[in-house]
């Protein structure tokens, strides 16, 4: 079994902000984490919106992209079935309808129950409600 970590949690492990530390610390006592392809794009994506908000400078967005870019190699395990997750994805927003489920974190979520994420590290509060409604153990970062 692994843990699960989506992107706004994984983007403290680069980008130094509240909460970093406790995320590196939640990261080093994992046998194994999991995440799925969107965090690829959704990590870019992250990045090029701090250093377009003057958050964080061109230089920084390199350094986090190239550390992220090894660590997708060694660190994170990628799996790359997405498609085969959108179905289920659909679904829970039908068992959760009470909590305002969005496409990607829809999909996060599918992943982390497809994958029996033992713990599903998040920096968000809705996905955090959501996998707790789901019955997935949360490690909360926000």
């Amino acid at each position: 079994m692994a843990a699960y970590i989506d992107t706004s949690a994984l983007a403290k492990c680069y980008i130094r902000e509240p909460r970093s530390l406790d995320v590196l610390d939640w990261a080093d006592t994992q046998d194994e984490i999991v995440t799925s392809p969107l965090t690829l794009v959704e990590f870019r994506c992250v990045l090029a919106r701090r250093r377009r908000a003057r958050q964080i400078d061109p230089s920084l967005e390199r350094v986090a992209l190239a550390a992220f870019d090894r660590d997708a190699q060694a660190r994170w395990r990628i799996h790359q079935d997405a498609a085969s997750l959108f179905s289920e994805a659909r679904q829970l927003i039908d068992l959760i309808p009470e909590l305002p489920l969005r496409a990607l974190d829809a999909l996060h979520l599918a992943y982390a129950r497809h994958y029996g994420a033992t713990s599903f590290a998040t920096a968000d509060k809705n996905q955090a409600e959501a996998a707790h409604a789901l019955g997935i153990p949360v490690s909360i970062f926000y």
